[in-house]
C-alpha cells in the first residue's frame, strides 16, 4: 500500500498520470494528515472539500483521456496571503478575520489551472512581518523538528512558517510561500526543505496581500529541487493585472534540470563571513563549496562590499512601503470595524487599527511612517534607496566574475519559540544573508545541507543572475544530490 504522504510533487503527478493511484486517494490521505497534525497549527483554515473536488476533476479528466496539467493531482497548502475566492483570506491578522474574497489571486489560479488542489490556508507571521511565525493572530506555528534531548517547541521560521512546517511534516507535498526579505528561504532552511524566490516579477503579485510591493515575490516550497522547479513553472507567468510582472516566457525548468556545473563559476562573498554566525553553518558552507566543485564548478572569491548596509536599508524600505500599503485597512470597506458609540471617523480608524493590527505590524507601520515623514524622508528613506542601488550594483559587478553565489541561508539553525520575541533586533538579524538578494530582485534558493550537532536542519543559499532561475535550480540539484539529505522530523504531534 502506497504511503501517499511520503510522496512529493513529481511522484504524485506522475503516479496519477500513469494510473498507479487516483488523485482522490492522494487528497484523502493528505486531508487526514492535516487533520491529525492540528497541534502544529500550520493551517488557519483547512479546506478538505476543495482538495477532494480538485482531485475528482483530475481523475475525471484522466478517465476521459484529456491531457493533465503540470500539477495534476497534487494537493498543496496555500499561504494565507493569497486571495482565494470563497475562502477566508486573513494575512494571519485580526483586521482581516472573516474576509472572504470574491476573486482569486493570479498565482493560485495558475496552480488550479495546472491541476493542483488546496488542502487549506496556511498560517504565517501577520502580514508576512516576522522571522519566527510568532506574530500570527491565530497563534504560533510549531516546527515539526525538535532539538535532541528536548521537547521545546522550535520556530519553523517566518513569515512562511505554516508552509515550511506543512511540507517538512509531510502534511502537504508542497506549499506556496512569499519572500520579501527571506521569508521563503529562511523557513525552508529551518525545516530542512527547499524553497526558491524567483526573480522579482516572475510570479504575479496580483491578489497577494501586500507587505512591501517592491520586494514581495511568491515562490514554491517543497521537499526537492525538482518539485520546486515543477511548481514554479506552474506559478510563474506574465500577468497584465500586475504592473511589475515580467513579460517573458516561462522556461521549462524541470526538463532542463542538470547537476552538471562544468564551466560555471561560483562566487564566495567574503562579507558573508560575519561575526556571530554558527560554526556549524560555516562548516556547511565549506562543505557546499566542495560539493559544487565536485559538480564541475570553479570556486572564486568575490566581494559584495555594501552587504553590511543591506539589512538596515531593508528595515527602512520595507516598513515604509508597509505603512503605505496597510493604510487601506481602515474599517471602512472590508475587514474589522471597531466603532465605539459616539465615535467619529478618526476614532474609528484608530480603534480599528489598534484592535486589528498586532504589535509587530504596529512597530513596522510606525517605523515606516516615521522614515517617510517630511523631516526624515531624505535622511532615512532616500539614503536607504541609495544603499539599495549600491547593493544591486555589487551583484552586477560580481556577475563579471561568477555565474552564481553560494552563501549560508541563515546565521543560525532554528531557535525555541519565545526565545527572541523580546529582542526584535536579534530577530531581524536572522534575515542578514537573505535580504541582499531581495533588495536586488535576484533569484535565490535554499537547499538542505545537513543537520547541526543538535539535530536541526541547516540550509545553503544559492543566488543567481536576474532571470536565471535555471542555474540556481541546477546548483541546488547538485547540492541536493551530494548532501543526500533524507532526514525527516520524528513524528511527535
Amino acid at each position: 500500500m502506497t504511503d501517499f504522504t511520503s510522496l512529493g510533487v513529481k511522484a504524485i503527478r506522475d503516479g496519477v498520470a500513469n494510473g498507479d493511484f487516483t488523485a482522490l486517494e492522494v487528497a484523502q490521505a493528505f486531508n487526514a494528515a492535516v487533520d491529525a497534525a492540528s497541534a502544529l497549527n500550520a493551517f488557519i483554515v483547512p479546506t478538505p472539500e476543495q482538495a477532494i473536488g480538485a482531485a475528482m476533476r483530475v481523475d475525471a479528466k484522466r478517465a476521459g483521456g484529456e491531457s493533465l496539467g503540470a500539477m495534476a493531482g497534487v494537493p498543496i497548502g496555500m499561504k494565507d496571503l493569497f486571495a482565494t475566492q470563497g475562502t477566508q483570506t486573513t494575512a494571519a491578522s485580526h483586521i482581516l478575520e472573516g474576509f472572504t474574497p470574491e476573486y482569486e489571486s493570479t498565482v493560485s489560479q495558475n496552480l488550479w489551472n495546472a491541476g493542483a488542489g488546496m488542502l487549506g490556508k496556511l498560517n504565517l507571521d501577520q502580514f508576512a512581518m516576522g522571522s519566527s511565525n510568532e506574530t500570527s493572530h491565530f497563534g504560533n506555528v510549531s516546527s515539526p523538528w525538535r532539538k535532541e534531548d528536548t521537547n521545546a517547541a522550535m520556530s519553523p521560521g517566518g513569515s512562511s512558517g505554516g508552509s515550511s512546517t506543512a511540507v517538512a511534516a509531510r502534511i502537504a507535498p508542497a506549499a506556496t510561500g512569499t519572500d520579501t526579505g527571506g521569508s521563503i528561504r529562511q523557513p525552508a532552511a529551518f525545516t530542512g526543505i527547499c524553497g526558491i524566490k524567483p526573480t522579482y516579477g516572475r510570479c504575479s503579485r496580483w491578489g497577494v496581500v501586500a507587505f512591501a510591493s517592491s520586494l514581495d515575490q511568491a515562490g514554491p516550497m517543497a521537499r526537492s529541487v525538482e518539485d520546486c522547479a515543477i511548481m514554479l513553472g506552474a506559478m510563474a507567468g506574465f500577468d497584465p493585472k500586475d504592473a511589475t510582472s515580467l513579460q517573458m516566457d516561462v522556461p521549462d525548468w524541470e526538463s532542463a534540470l542538470s547537476s552538471d556545473l562544468k564551466g560555471k563559476k561560483v562566487g564566495i562573498p567574503k562579507e558573508y563571513r560575519m561575526d556571530g554566525t554558527d560554526e556549524a553553518i560555516l562548516a556547511s558552507w565549506e562543505q557546499g563549496k566542495a560539493w559544487l566543485k565536485d559538480a564541475g564548478a570553479e570556486i572564486v572569491d568575490i566581494s559584495l562590499p555594501h552587504t553590511k548596509y543591506a539589512l538596515p536599508a531593508y528595515y527602512i524600505i520595507a516598513p515604509a512601503e508597509a505603512s503605505s500599503n496597510l493604510a487601506r485597512y481602515d474599517g471602512v470597506r472590508y475587514g474589522l470595524r471597531d466603532l465605539p458609540e459616539g465615535a467619529g471617523l478618526q476614532d474609528m480608524y484608530a480603534e480599528t487599527r489598534a484592535a486589528g493590527f498586532g504589535d509587530e505590524v504596529k512597530r513596522r507601520i510606525l517605523i515606516g511612517t516615521y522614515v517617510l515623514s517630511a523631516g526624515f524622508y531624505d535622511a532615512y528613506y532616500t539614503q536607504a534607496q541609495k544603499v539599495r542601488a549600491l547593493v544591486a550594483r555589487d551583484f552586477e559587478q560580481a556577475w563579471a566574475q561568477c555565474d552564481l553565489i553560494l552563501a549560508p541561508t541563515t546565521p543560525t539553525a532554528s531557535f525555541p519559540l519565545g526565545s527572541l520575541t523580546d529582542d526584535p533586533l536579534t530577530m531581524y538579524l536572522n534575515d542578514v544573508f537573505a535580504v541582499p538578494a531581495s533588495l536586488a530582485g535576484l533569484p535565490a534558493m535554499s537547499v538542505p545541507a545537513g543537520l547541526n550537532p543538535d539535530g536541526l536542519p541547516l540550509g545553503l543559499q544559492i543566488v543567481g543572475k536576474p532571470f536565471d532561475e535555471q542555474t540556481v535550480l541546477d546548483a541546488g540539484l547538485a547540492i541536493e544530490q551530494r548532501a543526500g539529505f533524507t532526514h525527516a522530523p520524528e513524528k511527535w504531534w
